[in-house]
């Protein structure tokens, strides 16, 4: 589940007399509009969900339903989010090694890790994680049962995964909040998860909220440029096709600005980690110091109080 070019960082707007302008305009005319400008805001409470309970949109659901016999396949429509795994864990070991409780304890063996991975979808990111030795269990949410299903059956193939790794059809607002085994995690991750959610300020704060003290949030989408709708809207659906049509809206994009200000503006939140990162066609995704502010990035943020 895949993802405000302001002056500041020199990329311009595209216009109808840029020469650029005119052959996308064309090849779009049949598809989405032009987007609005990317100015910085603050994250939304609500992108315009008919519900009040949740942040699920039933038209995203709907596009990923249609993708689920292929979630596994690494050549498929899903090639992307294989090709991003490894820096999931990448990025998460990073966080882990920043923890501000990590120098005191560092000579201590940590105990195993808890997960709780939400808009799991086919169970890329959940099935790596319950392989890893240092992890005692994941908790694996999704609201699309024809997704979970290929997940389940994925994972069985795999004997070794049915004691620390578990399915649920839910959502972040569904998951029972008095039970104590779907709270305190040491890494709560929503990765390609909030771009798609109608609600994400209500979103994150109920993430948050399963993360233990000490623990992590985690996450990864795409920054709200002129940028990322160049490459993710148009050459990655458009032009190449390497990405299905429909899966981004470029308007409920976030900027890593934006994330560091929701969480900058709520008690016992560290210092968020940021990494941004590019997909280099032949070459799969690389670590781009800065392009974070354009395109694709990963956002960790530790629970401290």
């Amino acid at each position: 589940m895949l993802r405000h070019a302001r002056q500041s960082v020199g990329i311009r707007p595209i216009t109808t007399g840029s020469p650029l302008s005119r052959p996308i305009l064309a090849a779009r005319r049949d598809h989405r509009p032009l987007p609005a400008s990317p100015g910085r805001r603050t994250i939304p409470t609500r992108h315009h969900s008919s519900s009040s309970s949740s942040s699920v949109n039933p038209s995203e659901v709907s596009h990923f339903t249609a993708l689920a016999s292929t979630w596994w396949d690494p050549h498929g429509p899903s090639r992307i989010l294989h090709l991003m795994n490894p820096l999931r864990h990448d990025f998460i070991t990073r966080c882990l090694a920043s923890s501000s409780s990590s120098s005191s304890s560092s000579s201590r063996t940590p105990p195993p890790l808890r997960y709780l991975d939400v808009g799991c979808g086919g169970g890329i990111f959940a099935e790596s994680a319950a392989r890893l030795p240092t992890t005692s269990s994941v908790i694996a949410i999704d609201p699309t049962p024809s997704i979970l299903a290929v997940a389940r059956s994925h994972a069985r193939r795999d004997p070794s995964l049915s004691s620390k790794l578990e399915y649920l059809d839910a959502t972040i607002e569904t998951l029972p909040a008095s039970d104590e085994k779907y709270q305190n995690f040491d890494v709560v991750s929503c990765f390609e998860v909030v771009e798609h959610v109608d609600n994400p300020a209500a979103f994150l704060e109920r993430c948050g909220q399963r993360v233990r003290p000490g623990g992590w949030l985690v996450l990864s989408t795409i920054a709200r440029t002129w940028t990322s709708w160049l490459t993710t809207n148009f050459v990655a659906e458009d032009l190449l096709g390497i990405v299905p049509k429909g899966t981004h809206d470029w308007d409920k994009y976030i900027n890593e600005d934006e994330l560091r200000a929701f969480f900058g503006k709520r008690e016992g939140w560290g210092v968020p980690v940021v990494v941004g990162v590019v997909y280099v066609p032949g070459l799969g995704w690389k670590e781009v110091k800065g392009s974070e502010k354009v395109g694709n990035y990963f956002f960790g943020v530790q629970r401290v109080g």
